[in-house]
């Protein structure tokens, strides 16, 4: 392609993008309000110099999750090795290997007093485990330091690495979260290395290890998939053991990412979350603005049918009889 097209290409898009913004929905319109607890979390996090995927990735929720002092870590720096279409966060050549970082991500959710924390990270397809052994000393630091709380994970797949992944379960998260993100026949194009199969092989290995941990993972909608395309990730993520799902609308982060084929009506995504229950996923969180660890402490209590410290308790007095 000639550079006056792709620079005509360029333009088509931006206008594209400035007319979406104009036309988005009412109900995907943000209310933007930074409250003491905002700005409270936003000092800890500067002062711990720790990351999050709230900020990294431009999230829609910042101000509502923040306000009710919740927050999801993101490990391992802020520089990922991978460019997926659809993400904000900065790709390029990561710098961090933090081994402290574990320690302070545990005193900040000490200092939030977080019932329950959702910690991610960047890709690393530069360290030969992916940074799992990161994700590991970080979830036993909490352990450690807040016992009460509970802990998720959102990790990459390693690059298909299964003793890296051993070596997160074997540190026992409550919750194992790997996002599909879309469709087989979108998966190449919207995700960066990652590969649709691998990301079920390593949900259905982490639930053949470790039955007890729940498992997770998340589509966005909206990149051009069709209705049939959705309920077959769905069957797909069934088969592999996940637990529970979260069904969100996918939103243009900047011109250079993908364009928005299509905006979601809040009773397309009830329609979704239907198909989803009927399935036989414990849980199903689907709406416009719903994100991965959007309301993920809900969501475990809602999957086990039980308040989290209940289910918790119920679990360590079925592992005594």
């Amino acid at each position: 392609m000639t550079e006056s097209k792709l620079a005509e290409k360029q333009r088509h898009k931006t206008e594209v993008m400035r007319q979406q913004a104009k036309d988005r929905p009412e109900w995907l319109k943000i209310h933007i309000s930074s409250g003491p607890n905002f700005r409270d979390l936003k000092k800890i996090m500067r002062t711990g110099a720790l990351h999050t995927v709230c900020e990294e990735a431009r999230c829609p929720n910042i101000y509502e999750c923040w306000e009710q002092r919740t927050a999801t870590f993101m490990i391992l720096g802020d520089v990922c090795t991978r460019a997926c279409r659809f993400c904000a966060v900065t790709s390029g050549k990561p710098t961090e290997l933090d081994w402290a970082e574990p320690k302070r991500v545990a005193e900040a959710v000490e200092r939030m007093g977080l019932e329950h924390v959702v910690v991610t990270s960047v890709a690393r397809d530069d360290l030969s485990d992916g940074g799992a052994a990161v994700f590991a000393a970080t979830i036993r630091a909490i352990r450690e330091l807040v016992p009460g709380c509970g802990v998720e994970v959102l990790i990459p797949d390693f690059l298909g690495n299964w003793d890296a992944l051993q070596s997160v379960l074997d540190a026992s998260p409550d919750i194992l979260n790997h996002n599909i993100e879309t469709v087989r026949r979108l998966s190449d194009r919207v995700r960066s290395r990652a590969k649709y199969d691998r990301t079920l092989e390593l949900l259905r290995r982490a639930k053949a290890s470790r039955p007890d941990i729940r498992t997770k993972s998340s589509i966005m909608v909206g990149v051009g998939e069709s209705e049939a395309e959705l309920l077959e990730t769905m069957d797909d993520l069934r088969v592999a053991g996940v637990d529970i799902l979260t069904i969100g609308q996918y939103l243009q982060p900047t011109k250079t990412h993908l364009l928005v084929e299509k905006f979601y009506t809040p009773t397309e995504f009830l329609k979704l979350r239907g198909e989803g229950l009927r399935r036989g996923f414990a849980h199903v969180e689907a709406g416009p603005l719903v994100r991965s660890s959007y309301h993920a402490r809900d969501q475990v209590e809602r999957a086990n049918g039980l308040p989290l410290q209940s289910a918790r308790q119920a679990g360590v007095e079925a592992t005594q009889e």
